[in-house]
């Protein structure tokens, strides 16, 4: 492909050569047959000598094309460049030439006045520009570096101020009719209070503010459940753990309110997740609640997780809810895998993976959040790096965080590449482990074609940065 380029600018840059000779020869042709007119027969005679020098000129010009090539504007036009050590090997030069020019110009004054350009191109000053031309004043280029392009980046990322204003307003006053509803629907079902959740809220959400979480917690007697780590069970995925039924001889099925989602003595996420579908696509009336509030809301109905599409008149919004169970200082959400299981609960880090971020920023007066942001507004922006934003580069920068001292913003530029150099090795061996439990591998539900893409887009960016800003 670079040779392809090279040849056709070969073929342009040749082109521009010859058709600068043939405009030159075309002007001479048509001052020569007005010679006699216009400058009598001694400046006729002049002319001629100057059109057969620039005709022995056009005769070898296949000669100087490939010394030209590179730097033709440069070479071409120097003033004397006819007999001069520029002329290329083998072009047969006249030492009268330059003497010629001369005379040429003063003789012919305006009317050749191109002649006196060519020959001073060297020195922009010898050819006056237009009347009323205007002067471009040239500026010299600054390169910037990494760290000035960083800090230039992120200023490009922020949330426009509407979105960021009127996002969680909007998402809040949904979620008050939400719960509002489930609490008249299904009164006997004991829901915490709903709460949202999402990188907006935490001041790491980047260019726009399209998405939100809304948690449902559900509230259980912990007297009738206990936990059970996916490790122990047919999945062994230490990421999952399943919510058990216990003491069902004492406490029959019935004493919990949630005994109706059980599945084989087991709190099923896949069940409770299809009974609140059904109720927030059939029984919530969402045209008053949208009308109430200013907007339209949709139930995503195909979707396997609860999603509402938001439209208003100033922003578009997607909101995701996730009824949650806390317990024993864990935060499970009702996610279950792809496939045949449907009991088991996904362990979610985010709250901890913010908090540790923020305390660490603290602490030192760090640009963890900072580099977090750029990174996440990376993976938004390039769709084959989708699925490394949020949580695996986040766990790659607390990883950081323990052996790299210094995350001063001065050192923003050292800290970002050293991410991405350990993006690519974590890639390359198909493993990213979690920085709040090590048994856990943010990279095991990747694909391997996932992976080769997002591999090579990062071994490109460790040599060349920008192509991800």
């Amino acid at each position: 492909m670079a040779a392809f380029w090279q040849q056709r600018g070969r073929r342009q840059e040749n082109g521009g050569l010859g058709s600068v000779l043939d405009g030159l020869g075309s002007v001479f042709d048509v001052l020569l047959a007005n010679a006699r007119l216009v400058l009598g027969v001694s400046g006729a005679a002049v002319l001629a000598i100057a059109t057969l020098a620039v005709k022995r000129v056009r005769e070898q010009q296949e000669l100087c094309q490939e010394r030209f090539r590179l730097d033709m504007r440069k070479r071409f036009f120097p003033r004397g460049w006819w007999g001069t050590d520029q002329a290329p090997k083998g072009m047969v030069t006249d030492p009268r030439l330059p003497e010629l020019q001369e005379h040429l110009e003063n003789a012919l004054g305006d009317r050749v006045g191109l002649l006196g350009c060519l020959g001073r191109a060297r020195n922009p000053r010898g050819c006056s520009a237009p009347l009323g031309a205007p002067q471009v004043k040239s500026s010299p280029v600054r390169c910037l570096t990494l760290q000035e392009k960083l800090l230039s980046h992120s200023s490009q990322l922020a949330v426009p101020e509407i979105q960021a204003s009127l996002v969680p307003q909007l998402a809040r006053s949904i979620c008050t009719q939400l719960q509002n509803f489930l609490r008249s629907k299904c009164p006997e079902l004991p829901f915490g209070r709903f709460f949202l959740s999402g990188a907006l809220l935490d001041g790491l959400e980047v260019l726009a503010a399209d998405h939100i979480h809304l948690m449902l917690p559900v509230v259980l007697d912990t007297g009738l459940w206990s936990l059970i780590s996916g490790e122990d069970t047919v999945m062994r995925n230490p990421q999952y753990w399943m919510i058990k039924r216990i003491d069902l001889g004492y406490f029959p099925r019935g004493c919990s309110p949630w005994d109706r989602f059980i599945v084989g003595r087991y709190l099923s996420s896949s069940v409770l997740n299809e009974t609140l579908h059904k109720l927030l696509v059939a029984s919530v009336n969402w045209p008053a609640i949208g009308g109430l509030l200013g907007c339209a809301i949709h139930p995503v109905v195909a979707s396997r997780e609860l999603k509402l599409e938001v439209k208003h008149d100033q922003v578009e919004l997607s909101i995701t809810l996730f009824p949650v169970v806390e317990m024993e200082d864990k935060v499970l959400l009702a996610v279950p895998p792809e496939g045949l299981v449907e009991n088991l609960w996904l362990e979610s880090f985010y709250r901890a993976e913010v908090s540790r971020v923020k305390e660490l920023d603290a602490g030192d007066s760090g640009a963890r959040q900072l580099c977090l942001r750029i990174l996440n507004g990376v993976c938004k922006s390039q769709p084959s790096l989708h699925k490394l934003g949020g949580s695996p580069v986040t766990h790659v920068i607390l990883h950081l965080s323990d052996t790299a001292s210094d995350w001063a913003e001065e050192s923003l530029a050292d800290r970002f590449q050293q991410v991405l150099e350990e993006l690519v090795a974590s890639l390359e061996k198909g493993v990213l482990l979690s920085y709040f439990n090590p048994k856990i591998n943010l990279f095991s539900g990747l694909l391997e074609e996932e992976i080769d893409e997002m591999g090579f887009v990062l071994y490109r960016a460790i040599s060349e940065p920008e192509l991800l800003l």
